[in-house]
C-alpha cells in the first residue's frame, strides 16, 4: 500500500502513559499537556502541566536520555505562578509550547496564563529551563493554544495562537519586531462549519515543523456531540517563507482518543498534544501528548508518511488561510 494510504500515521508507544502522577516526586493530582524539546546533549526535557488539589496548574520539567522512559524529574516545581507580580497568572499557568529560538540562543515558551480575565497568552524566556525570564501576556484573553515560530519572517516574529468567541475559535497567526509589540494579526486557519470533525472549535497543538516542504502544522479539533466532546488531531501545511499562506489543509482527521487511557479521566475522549521533537534521522516525529487531562503519552510518526497522507487527503489552498482573496505580505507595514 503506497504510504499515503496508511490508516495509522502515528503510533502509540506499549509503555502508554509515559508519565502520570504516580511518578511525581511531590504529591500531585494529575500531569499532562507537556512542552517537549531536545536539549544540546540529545536529552529529551518535557515540561509538564502540573494539576494540584486545588485545581490550580504550574509547570514541571522532566528528563530522560532516550525520551521514553526513566525520567528525571525536578523535585519541586520549576516554573511557579507569580501571582503578585503577574495577577493574570492567578489561577495557574498551562499547556506550554517550547521553541528554540536559535537568533536569541534561548528556549521560548508560549503558555496559557489563566486569571480573573479568563485565559491568555503569555511568553517567557529560559536558557536552562532552571532560571526563566517572565515577557508577560502577550494576547489578552480569551486566547491560548499558542507557539513561537523558530525563525523570523521579513524581520518579524511570528506566533499562532488561537483567539475564542461564544461562537467559534480559529487559529489566527500575529507579527512582533520585538517579541513584546504584536499586530498584523490575521486568521491562519478556520475552524470548518457543520459536521467536520474540526467544526467551530481549532487549536494548535505541537510548535509548527520545518520541513522542506514548508510549516507541518498538527492541530486539534474538537466535536461537539451529544454526551460531551471529542479531541481529535489533523494537519495542515504552510508556505516555507510566507507561513500566513495555507497550502495544503488535511480533510480527515489522523489520532483520536481509542484507548482507555486516552477515553477515560478527568477529561475524556480528549487527547492534547503540545510538544514534539524530531529524532537524528530526520524523518521520526516523537509527539507527546496529555491524555484525557490525566497523563502523559508518546505517539512516533514519519515525517515523510505525514507530508505523504497531506497529498493525498489534503485541499490544496491558495491565499490565508485558504481564501483566495486574502494575503498577508511580511515584512509591511501593520501597525
Amino acid at each position: 500500500m503506497n504510504k499515503s494510504l496508511r490508516v495509522e500515521l502515528l503510533h502509540r508507544h506499549p509503555s502508554n502513559p509515559i508519565l502520570t502522577a504516580e511518578h511525581w516526586p511531590y504529591r500531585i493530582h494529575s500531569v499532562f499537556n507537556p512542552g517537549a524539546t531536545r536539549l544540546a546533549d540529545g536529552t529529551t526535557l518535557l515540561l509538564c502541566r502540573v494539576e494540584d488539589f486545588r485545581g490550580h496548574s504550574h509547570l514541571c520539567a522532566a528528563r530522560s536520555a532516550n525520551g521514553i522512559d526513566d525520567w528525571k524529574i525536578d523535585p519541586s516545581p520549576t516554573f511557579v505562578t507569580d501571582p503578585l507580580n503577574h495577577p493574570e497568572e492567578l489561577w495557574g499557568v498551562e499547556d506550554p509550547r517550547i521553541t528554540f529560538v536559535e537568533e536569541l540562543g534561548d528556549y521560548m515558551i508560549a503558555y496559557t496564563a489563566f486569571g480573573r480575565s479568563g485565559p491568555a497568552v503569555a511568553m517567557a524566556r529560559t536558557k536552562d529551563f532552571v532560571t526563566f525570564e517572565r515577557l508577560g501576556i502577550v494576547m489578552q484573553s480569551d486566547d491560548k493554544d499558542a507557539a513561537l515560530f523558530p525563525t523570523r519572517f521579513g524581520g518579524e516574529f511570528v506566533l499562532i495562537h488561537r483567539p475564542a468567541n461564544d461562537h467559534t475559535a480559529d487559529m489566527w497567526i500575529s507579527f512582533s519586531p520585538d517579541l513584546m509589540n504584536w499586530g498584523g494579526h490575521a486568521v491562519l486557519l478556520p475552524a470548518r462549519l457543520g459536521a467536520w470533525w474540526d467544526a467551530n472549535k481549532i487549536g494548535l497543538s505541537p510548535p509548527p515543523i520545518k520541513t522542506s516542504r514548508g510549516w507541518l502544522v498538527m492541530y486539534h479539533g474538537v466535536r461537539q456531540h451529544a454526551s460531551g466532546s471529542i479531541y481529535r488531531i489533523g494537519l495542515a501545511l504552510f508556505d516555507l517563507n510566507n507561513p500566513a499562506i495555507c497550502l495544503r489543509r488535511g480533510q480527515s482527521w489522523i489520532f483520536g482518543p481509542e484507548k482507555e487511557y486516552e477515553t477515560g479521566g478527568d477529561v475524556p475522549y480528549a487527547i492534547f498534544p503540545c510538544g514534539v521533537t524530531l529524532m537524528d534521522d530526520g524523518d521520526t516525529l516523537r509527539i507527546y501528548y496529555g491524555a484525557a487531562d490525566s497523563s502523559i503519552c508518546l505517539a512516533t510518526a514519519s515525517l515523510i508518511e505525514l507530508l505523504d497522507w497531506l497529498d493525498y487527503d489534503g485541499s490544496q489552498m491558495t491565499g490565508v488561510s485558504g481564501f483566495p482573496e486574502e494575503r498577508v505580505i511580511l515584512g509591511g507595514n501593520r501597525w
